[in-house]
């Protein structure tokens, strides 16, 4: 029996408080003092921070989460982020300290998730890596390098006229029913093997359209490297206003971090991810009626002040990193909804002004069967070339000044019929050229395949064949080459450009092939 001492009390009493862990809590709580329409007007969070996560506790202890949105002399007015029938008046709300943030990391691959991170697709929980803030500050200019790498779409039209780079912001704008997502999701199933992430975020959308696009991506096996945020048209404003941000958060923990989960570096690579927000005037309209309903005052088609800022912070968040900062890169193909083709709207110049160039979708070619409907006249991309390999470069060069040549002649010879060679050559050519870019969903096509089809049309291989059957002809075209000349792509593939030896091999296999092909009577 140990003997009691005053020694041994003071020891075990010294244990005791070494192992005693005492931390102190401090939140504020307020009281909701008038609810609806999914926001909430709270009372004393006099410490409350913009964007910030509240806590939001019925009588029943349901605990519904909020975002702080409006900080003012007396109250805080907040948006509700789940079941907005579950919060009365006088029920208690909680500052947490922290601002709203996602889940994110690779178990969040393949799966469906909503704005706040949560699975949506039945397949069981998701074990995050860590969590990113939703509001997120752009890296500055030091942090950033000049886009130079190709992010291949795989449409012909685009990568051709309209190249983009790892690290571009890329509007795709048109009207509805144009084809402007399924440029977006053919993008998405060409980065299979090319180690890019993807993510794609749906606002506004009917979830069967959503459920469309998740079995489109399995089918192609692309799902195993996206991620899908779904805010559907069901869902509150505040969530389908939150959902881009959540999108880039998501994203950025792939940017950020190298392979192995920790901070990317020169030795620690970042990620390659491309971000498709399909689509942003769904972004605003929620924005819209959130800011309304907070009472703030309605600017240009009542659309809040800060809509601009909303959607150039959002789309700031497309970078390229530095070397010494991993050289990850985040690519954005904001989607934009225009009304009868009207891009000079508030929102669609706004999105126009903020990225580095636009594919535009028209209607009319859409109808004509030119499709994908690209306006090669009014779509760019601002950065251009350093964005292509050198072979496309060489032979991309032609294929835009033969259709605005053919656009401009067909114009004015729709009058008259007498027409010279030259012109009728022009026009011939034009012609060829512009159904060679047609392309069928959910087809990419290799890049040196593209380069390969349009050093045909450009070089007159085309210009004898009927005109219905040029895209016939590109594909038997490139089987046969694949088949029997897989050299000519060795060599591209090796040199990524023409040279002499190759020019001299392709164009002997393309007079080849041209004699055997038989075009349809």
């Amino acid at each position: 029996m140990t003997e009691i001492t005053a020694k041994s009390i003071d020891e075990a009493l010294r244990k005791q408080l070494d192992a005693l862990g005492t931390s102190v809590e401090s939140r504020e709580v307020g009281t909701v003092i008038q609810v609806g329409d999914g926001i909430a007007r709270v009372d004393g969070l006099k410490d409350a921070m913009a964007g910030e996560l509240l806590e939001f506790t019925n009588s029943e202890g349901q605990t519904v989460y909020g975002m702080a949105q409006n900080l003012e002399e007396d109250e805080v007015g907040a948006v509700l982020l789940g079941d907005v029938t579950a919060i009365k008046e006088n029920d208690t709300v909680k500052t947490t300290g922290r601002l709203v943030e996602v889940p994110s990391g690779r178990e969040m691959l393949g799966r469906v998730v909503n704005p706040l991170g949560m699975p949506i697709d039945g397949k069981g929980p998701i074990k995050a890596d860590g969590t990113r803030p939703v509001e997120f500050k752009a890296p500055g200019v030091i942090y950033r390098k000049p886009v130079h790498e190709p992010m291949q779409t795989g449409i012909l039209a685009v990568d051709a006229m309209i190249p983009i780079g790892r690290g571009q912001r890329e509007l795709i704008i048109g009207d509805r029913q144009t084809g402007k997502t399924a440029i977006a999701i053919d993008a998405i199933i060409n980065q299979k093997g090319k180690d890019m992430i993807c993510i794609y975020v749906a606002i506004g959308q009917k979830a069967s359209t959503v459920a469309g696009v998740v079995e489109t991506l399995e089918k192609y096996d692309a799902m195993d490297y996206t991620i899908i945020v779904n805010a559907s048209a069901s869902d509150s404003a505040p969530m389908q206003y939150i959902a881009p941000m959540a999108g880039a958060a998501i994203g950025e923990y792939f940017v950020y971090n190298g392979e192995d989960g920790k901070p990317a570096g020169p030795e620690n690579k970042g990620r390659a991810v491309l971000i498709v927000y399909d689509d942003l005037s769904k972004q605003a309209v929620a924005y819209r009626q959130m800011s309304l309903t907070l009472r703030r005052p309605p600017g240009r088609e009542a659309y809040p002040g800060d809509i601009f800022y909303l959607h150039s912070r959002l789309l700031e968040r497309a970078v390229k990193m530095s070397d010494d900062m991993g050289a990850g890169s985040m690519t954005a193909l904001p989607i934009i909804e225009t009304q009868a083709g009207d891009v000079s709207a508030y929102i669609p110049t706004n999105v126009i002004s903020i990225t580095d160039g636009q594919i535009y979708l028209q209607t009319d070619l859409f109808f004509q069967g030119q499709r994908p409907a690209v306006d090669v006249g009014i779509s760019v991309s601002r950065v251009g070339g350093s964005a292509q390999v050198k072979a496309m470069k060489q032979v991309a060069g032609t294929l835009r000044l033969d259709l605005a040549s053919y656009r401009e002649l067909k114009a004015f010879t729709q009058f008259g019929s007498d027409l010279d060679k030259a012109t009728q050559d022009q026009l011939n050519r034009g012609a060829h050229m512009t159904e060679l870019l047609k392309q069928g969903r959910y087809n990419p096509m290799p890049v040196m395949d593209q380069a390969v089809a349009i050093y045909a049309g450009g070089h007159g291989y085309l210009d004898s064949i009927p005109v219905e059957d040029v895209v016939r002809f590109r594909g038997e075209l490139l089987n046969y080459l694949h088949a029997s000349k897989a050299e000519i792509f060795d060599a591209l593939n090796k040199e990524q450009k023409f040279t002499d030896e190759i020019e001299t091999d392709l164009t002997a296999a393309i007079e080849a092939f041209k004699l055997q092909f038989a075009p349809s009577a």
